[in-house]
């Protein structure tokens, strides 16, 4: 036990947080691609001096941040805590390490006081270019990927490292961008590390030990008495994914035991070699552990001691657990089957805090040259529309289960040449239900290059649309049109001035039978163009 009282704690604690999302918002600023500055695909954490997170920031992605814990205890292997020196900065971007596919890098930043590490600054950013191929779904193994960078120091005691900047330089298309981003984050750690000196400096602290064992111990306590109220037993549940040329299947046992939950995906698909959608053990872990959260103490701010209660095991080789060299850049494919995994498995025991699937994640890239906009690479990141809940319609396209933004279209014809000719919600495509699914939006994009550039899509749910909870039906499905004909083999995209290219990103789930949806709300729904008369006649037996 320690000596911090509830309010000293709740301050002290929420200062933290404060600390994290200055890091989340000095990142934004500094930013140069739109990967990170626009789409947000970054997250960033404090950890204590064993590495363990106790603070991170609100709109940062939280299996980036449930991650990077594990991934700086694999730098730390590398580069223990007694070899580091102020101003040292640790990277990699080794899938099996860090955050699962090469776009992402890990940077950790050891903070000193007093001639002692006292705290890690950790961020994961993805950034607009590792090299390798251009397309997201087709590949062999990772080597085809692009640079692999295993644990290194990207700055020695606050110089460079020239020799593995270079190599990185050498290795992506965009180099001002992913260097520039790179950098940016060793600012906002060094701007954090400088907080977090006037914070221990405002209470007397020469370490964070008692403040990060206080915030773990009772994160912890909180899910464990709310582990111990849900009955023992063996909870199961599958949902078969589109993966890109092969389906695949995820399997979960979970068992409740007293005030610990287990995870086992034994009986998943095994991991494809025909394409890049495998994730490796740690995005498997992470999206996992990460609902149990949200359905039984969201009021918690994330930190390590949330997932002590909790264990994932996935059979090696799998595609949930998949082994070097296998090709995992689109393993967000497979990453966003699993909430509604877990969520089906729990919905029986928690029929008010689970929800229904979402409508995926359909990310897309225009990438080429152009006299207007020199070498370009910008990223969107649409998702579908949000699943429903017992008591909720889901939202329209929003993150989940990440927390990105979507690339303004502004943005994207600032700084590439495509204009954005429509983006509107598609009536029809949110699951029915007692509670409705959330819409999917539709994307006309037109190429107005002088020349033809490449277009990067990874679609999904276009076969196996986002499904329903306890008699809610499924989401509209997606589908991807280039000059009015539906494509469905996903390589490097050639688009031409003049091209046309449509996007329909999918509808979330339903909750609960059609049937039971209030009239008022199905005719609401008409007036508001999110349903169709036919289908509030058809489906909800509504006359509007």
């Amino acid at each position: 036990m320690t000596t911090l009282d509830p309010i000293t704690l709740e301050i002290q604690w929420q200062r933290l947080v404060t600390i994290a999302d200055e890091m989340d918002n000095a990142t934004i600023r500094a930013s140069f691609s739109t990967i990170v500055g626009e789409s947000h695909d970054f997250g960033c954490i404090i950890m204590d001096a064993q590495g363990s997170a106790i603070a991170q920031a609100q709109f940062s992605p939280p299996q980036f941040c449930t991650m990077l814990p594990i991934t700086t205890g694999h730098m730390l292997r590398r580069f223990p805590a007694e070899m580091l020196q102020d101003g040292d900065v640790l990277i990699t971007n080794d899938p099996w390490i860090g955050s699962t596919h090469l776009p992402d890098y890990n940077l950790v930043t050891p903070m000193f006081r007093k001639g002692r590490v006292v705290a890690f600054l950790g961020t994961v950013a993805h950034v607009s270019d590792v090299g390798g191929h251009l397309g997201d779904l087709e590949a062999y193994d990772v080597f085809m990927e692009g640079i692999r960078v295993l644990p290194a120091k990207f700055y020695k005691a606050g110089a460079p490292n020239e020799e593995l900047i270079e190599i990185i330089e050498a290795n992506c298309r965009v180099p001002e961008n992913v260097l520039g981003d790179l950098r940016a984050i060793v600012g906002t750690h060094r701007m954090a590390i400088k907080q977090l000196h006037e914070f221990m400096d405002d209470y007397g602290l020469d370490d964070l030990v008692e403040l990060s064992q206080t915030i773990q111990d009772r994160s912890e306590a909180a899910l464990r008495r709310a582990i111990s109220e849900l009955p023992d037993g063996v909870y199961t549940h599958e949902v078969t994914g589109d993966g890109y040329l092969t389906p695949f299947t995820l399997k979960v046992a979970i068992t409740i035991r007293g005030s610990e939950m287990h995870f086992d995906f034994a009986g998943s698909s095994p991991q494809q070699w025909d394409a890049a959608i495998n994730a490796a053990w740690n995005m498997t872990y992470a999206t996992s552990v990460y609902p149990i959260k949200c359905m039984l103490v969201p009021h918690v701010p994330n930190n390590d001691g949330l997932v002590r209660p909790l264990s994932v095991v996935a059979p090696e080789g799998s595609i949930v657990n998949c082994t070097f060299p296998a090709p995992v850049k689109a393993r967000a494919k497979v990453m966003k089957h699993i909430p509604p995994l877990i969520f089906g498995a729990l919905a029986p025991l928690l029929p008010k805090e689970t929800i229904a699937a979402a409508g995926g994640i359909f990310p897309f890239h225009f990438n080429g040259e152009d006299p207007r906009f020199g070498r370009f690479n910008v990223h969107v990141l649409p998702h579908g529309g949000m699943g429903a809940m017992f008591d909720a319609d889901g939202h329209p396209p929003v993150a989940y289960p990440h927390n990105s933004t979507v690339t303004p279209a502004e943005i994207t014809e600032l700084r590439s040449p495509v204009l954005m000719l429509s983006k509107r919600l598609l009536p029809d495509s949110g699951g029915p239900g007692r509670r409705r699914g959330g819409l999917g939006v539709e994307y006309v994009l037109k190429c107005v290059a002088e020349k033809p550039i490449t277009l990067t899509i990874r679609p999904d749910l276009l076969r196996n649309p986002a499904p329903g909870l306890f008699g809610g039906l499924p989401g509209a499905p997606g589908a991807v049109f280039l000059n009015g004909e539906r494509i469905e083999r996903f390589t490097p995209i050639t688009f031409r001035p003049g091209d046309l290219c449509v996007l329909q990103v999918p509808g979330g789930g339903g909750y609960g039978p059609p049937h039971e949806r209030e009239p008022e709300l199905v005719r609401a729904d008409v007036r508001q163009g999110f349903v169709t008369p036919q289908a509030a006649r058809a489906i909800y037996g509504v006359e509007v």
